[in-house]
């Protein structure tokens, strides 16, 4: 699905390539993610408008087998130093807002540097486990998109979000784990850049890695780890940036280390255990 031509070739130029600062947030409580796990058949076609993110893998979920340094950074809305060549994984640019709409960041700085920002927040809540069940989906999807977009947008998702669908990935119909599972999904940006920009819209890529399953003891769905790169349509409304549209992609994709894979529980503690970060140039 599409909305109008949005999906259409999303491009430009411009991007400074380099990867974000994250800071932990004050409230560990707040459990943003989504993991997205790519589909390796005809079901990657499989999307909803400005939120693809959230159901390629839920569908490829279902149809599985059984700190201190941001200190020096300037605040938000000033010029963010350019050509750290020598160190292109160390913190730069602004540090991340204060203000949130709900558990979500907002109040971006009207430059590129914001518009990473925002287009990082709103991936990790776009992939989270709140999408999936109704109030919280409607909150995020308020909280992060043109209000242009929002109530068609809305109607795709609750359609897509049905009872059989949630029961296919293991939830029950509000979307709901079963008694001693922890429903994990969990998206980790790990940079992003900029293909487009003006002071009204932006195209911006965010190279993610995630989570997504069900952790506890007897699962048939365990917690998977994916990559995948986002590419989201900004544009510049209500004094924010908000999202008009997204597309995913595959990758890239690092050779997998040789960790040991942890048991249920520990997933499951680590999740409960571990809040998620809000992120900033």
């Amino acid at each position: 699905m599409s909305l109008g031509d949005e999906h259409d070739g999303f491009g430009g130029v411009g991007g400074s390539g380099q990867t974000r600062t994250r800071l932990p947030e004050g409230n560990s409580g707040d459990v943003y993610g989504g993991a997205r796990r790519p589909v390796r058949s005809s079901r990657s076609l499989v999307t909803v408008v400005g939120v693809v993110v959230l159901l390629i893998a839920a569908i490829a979920f279902a149809n599985r087998g059984d700190g201190d340094r941001a200190d020096t950074a300037p605040t938000a809305g000033t010029a963010a130093p350019r050509g750290d060549a020598g160190a292109p994984t160390a913190a730069t640019g602004v540090r991340p807002v204060t203000a949130k709409n709900g558990t979500i960041p907002t109040g971006f700085a009207h430059d590129e540097q914001g518009a990473q920002s925002a287009a990082a927040n709103y991936a990790v809540a776009l992939g989270s486990v709140d999408m999936f069940q109704d109030g919280s989906r409607d909150e995020i999807v308020r909280s992060t998109h043109d209000p242009s977009v929002v109530e068609r947008l809305l109607k795709q998702l609750d359609a897509s979000y049905s009872s059989e669908f949630l029961n296919s990935i293991g939830l029950d119909a509000n979307g709901t784990a079963p008694a001693g599972m922890t429903f994990v999904s969990r998206t980790i940006p790990v940079g992003t850049k900029v293909r487009d920009y003006s002071p009204t819209s932006a195209t911006v890529e965010v190279w993610c890695t995630g989570l997504v399953g069900l952790a506890g003891e007897g699962s048939t769905k365990p917690v998977t780890s994916t990559w995948f790169t986002i590419t989201q349509k900004l544009v510049w409304t209500g004094n924010d940036w908000r999202v008009r549209s997204s597309g995913q992609s595959e990758g890239p994709t690092p050779v997998t280390g040789d960790n040991r894979a942890s048991i249920a529980d520990e997933i499951a503690q680590a999740v409960e255990g571990y809040g998620g970060f809000t992120y900033a140039r």
